[in-house]
């Protein structure tokens, strides 16, 4: 089981929002708050904590599910122009045939996966909403409850984005049969959102937003009424320009592209968060950017989907905010997402430290625990007074950080090799992950395990 943390904590070494600090104490209260951070602290009356400390990681865009499928599709078969469309297909298959006790124990293991990695916070975008016939379960909210308890099981920190999905493209086409376990028309819709809240609302650990799908799933007038019904605090986090395709569609039916429209259209701010936008324009890159938003980069998965480079350069020239997700879990690390991101603009440019510049990765890991945790819309991101108790301990005998100056230690996480540094995960003032292993990571693999061999026997 999870154990709760001493309040009063010292690290030798901490990254706090200005950069490292040494002998850093650390104060939490009794609902896993940080009340003090101080660097120059005496170590006396404080638990020594034994290696480098960091802020946890917010995940920003996952489909928990998907875990299942990590390694099925990597197959060409029969399809010569195999990319997302195709894998899409795969995915719907999936996605109809799981059972609610599923559902919650592949989330479980994916959450103490994440844990493990060093993610504290889930963005979880969540479409799966009825039975496999589309018709509600008596309880609307009964697949999103089960999200819940898998986070609750694991312990890591959740902001359940519900996701509103009513058509199968753009200019209103009909959803197909492998979505109806998707729809919810607005009134719905927002009835399940608050449904949620009304039970969850004063759980420091667990957050809600809402989730247009996408332009090819929420007709414009939909859009507008889900964003009108939520206050401005409310993240928002919609699917956006991820394919070639999508744009195509999109100035096919509108004579916009897809982040052009939407600046046009919605109310696009700081509690925005556009997954993926891969595929923009250079004006399209300066108007999303000022807005606000956040640009919800997964590398893994748009790498294994081959859906392109976002433009990652330009968009931080732009002052633009990024935070990082994992989306279909093909991997769960932390240090790859940030592995990827800067060796997919090495590959477009032919250069090397694209985004790591004279400071080496550490500016860019700081950015995206900053817009990780506004797209979470919770006080996470930071070990600074008033956030959550969230946060990483480095193993100080891994080879890949041995000798390594502090300036130099995130470079080193990042690109030195793959085995995963992470000793111990604390998320709201309990650690979670100590010596690198849950505290039930043997009970909920082995529900994972039973749930795969079931649902896969029905496939």
């Amino acid at each position: 089981m999870s154990r709760e943390a001493s309040r009063h904590l010292f690290a030798p070494l901490a990254l706090l929002p200005g950069g490292w600090a040494t002998d850093v104490g650390l104060d939490l209260d009794g609902a896993g708050n940080l009340t003090g951070v101080t660097a120059g602290a005496a170590s006396k009356g404080r638990d020594r904590l034994d290696g480098p400390v960091l802020p946890g990681f917010p995940n920003l865009h996952s489909h928990a599910f998907q875990r299942a499928m990590a390694g099925l599709a990597e197959h060409r078969g029969s399809d010569p122009e195999d990319d997302f469309w195709s894998w899409r297909k795969l995915m719907y298959g999936l996605a109809g045939a799981l059972m609610p006790e599923e559902i919650q124990a592949i989330a479980a293991q994916l959450y103490v996966e994440m844990l493990e990695a060093g993610y504290t916070a889930v963005a979880e975008f969540h479409y799966l909403h009825h039975q496999p016939d589309g018709r509600p379960y008596d309880d609307l909210a009964e697949l999103s409850e089960r999200v819940i308890a898998a986070a609750k099981e694991a312990g890591i920190g959740i902001t359940h984005l519900p996701v509103m999905y009513l058509t199968g493209g753009l200019g209103g086409k009909p959803a197909t049969e492998g979505q109806r376990r998707f729809l919810n028309p607005p009134e719905r819709f927002l009835r399940l959102v608050e449904t949620l809240r009304s039970r969850h609302g004063g759980d420091a650990d667990i957050a809600f937003g809402i989730a247009p799908h996408s332009l090819r799933a929420v007709p414009p007038d939909a859009l507008k009424a889900i964003v009108a019904a939520v206050d401005a605090a409310t993240p928002i986090h919609i699917h956006i320009a991820e394919q070639t395709g999508e744009v195509d569609q999109c100035l096919a039916w509108s004579g916009k592209r897809p982040v052009e429209w939407l600046v046009e259209n919605a109310p696009v701010d700081r509690r925005w968060c556009l997954v993926h936008a891969t595929h923009m324009t250079s004006d399209e890159i300066r108007r999303a950017a000022t807005s606000g938003a956040v640009a919800g980069l997964c590398p893994t998965t748009e790498a294994n989907l081959g859906d392109g480079f976002f433009p990652a350069e330009d968009w931080r020239a732009a002052g633009g905010t990024l935070g990082l997700g994992s989306d279909s879990h093909i991997s769960v690390s932390v240090i790859e997402e940030l592995r990827w991101l800067e060796y997919g603009r090495r590959l477009v440019a032919r250069r090397r430290n694209r985004l790591t510049g004279t400071g080496g990765i550490k500016d860019l890991f700081l950015a995206a625990l900053d817009g990780g945790a506004r797209a979470s819309g919770r006080p996470i991101g930071r070990m600074a007074p008033g956030r959550r108790a969230d946060m990483i301990v480095l193993d100080q005998d891994a080879a890949t950080l041995a000798e390594i100056p502090p300036d130099r230690l995130l470079d080193a996480l990042v690109f030195a090799g793959n085995v995963n540094p992470v000793k111990h995960v604390m998320v709201g003032g309990r650690w979670h992950v100590r010596d690198g292993r849950h505290s039930r990571r043997d009970d909920i693999l082995s529900r994972y395990r039973r749930a795969l061999a079931s649902v896969r026997s029905r496939l």
